[in-house]
């Protein structure tokens, strides 16, 4: 307890928000709406983003739309813990990317008073889950699920369908690479003779 007093977040309280769903359904967006709002009410605001994601710039963290917040780029979660020092709100872009100890991070975060924020992927193309997501979801205090507008038939798109050939699970890409799909319009491409 001490050293919630020492730190001056006595008064806060620490929370953990996810913002998760498919390619394409605006989680970066989001990301930096709350966090651009935290700023505007004053608040010492940190944003980390895995240093592997180069895809529109190495530091900034880059919406689909190509709206921007300058960011940290980090090798794994524990360096988010030596980073964050006086701030009160955390962003975190492209959490499937990082490590499976950012749960335990943004549990150490949150517990020290710090608003923590979220936003990645919760499945992989194949529909498995994603990295650490799953276990951020299930300690998050909020979650909120947003869809993408399937490309084939308009319908909320669940799924990050991979147009180009790899098994990998990590494959950094945009539209020449996934597009949103409803389920049915997924199942069609993954079970076309079901």
């Amino acid at each position: 307890m001490n050293n919630l007093f020492e730190t001056g977040r006595a008064h806060q309280r620490g929370s953990i928000e996810v913002v998760c769903g498919s390619m394409f359904s605006g989680k970066t967006e989001e990301l930096i709406r709350r966090l651009r709002r935290a700023k505007i009410a004053g608040l010492r605001v940190e944003i980390f983003k895995p240093s592997i994601d180069t895809r529109y710039d190495d530091v900034q963290v880059v919406s689909h739309d190509h709206n921007t917040i300058l960011s940290t780029p980090v090798d794994n979660s524990s360096n988010i813990l030596l980073l964050a020092s006086e701030v009160d709100v955390i962003g975190i872009d492209e959490a499937q990317f990082f490590d499976e100890r950012l749960p335990e991070v943004v549990e150490a975060l949150a517990d020290q008073g710090i608003r923590v924020i979220i936003a990645g992927l919760d499945l992989d193309f194949k529909r498995k889950p994603f990295g650490p997501m799953a276990t951020l979801c299930a300690i998050a205090d909020s979650v909120d699920k947003i869809h993408a507008i399937c490309v084939e038939c308009g319908s909320w798109a669940n799924y990050s369908y991979r147009l180009v050939s790899g098994e990998q699970q990590v494959m950094l890409g945009e539209a020449a690479e996934y597009s949103p799909l409803c389920r049915t319009c997924y199942l069609k491409h993954t079970h076309p003779n079901d």
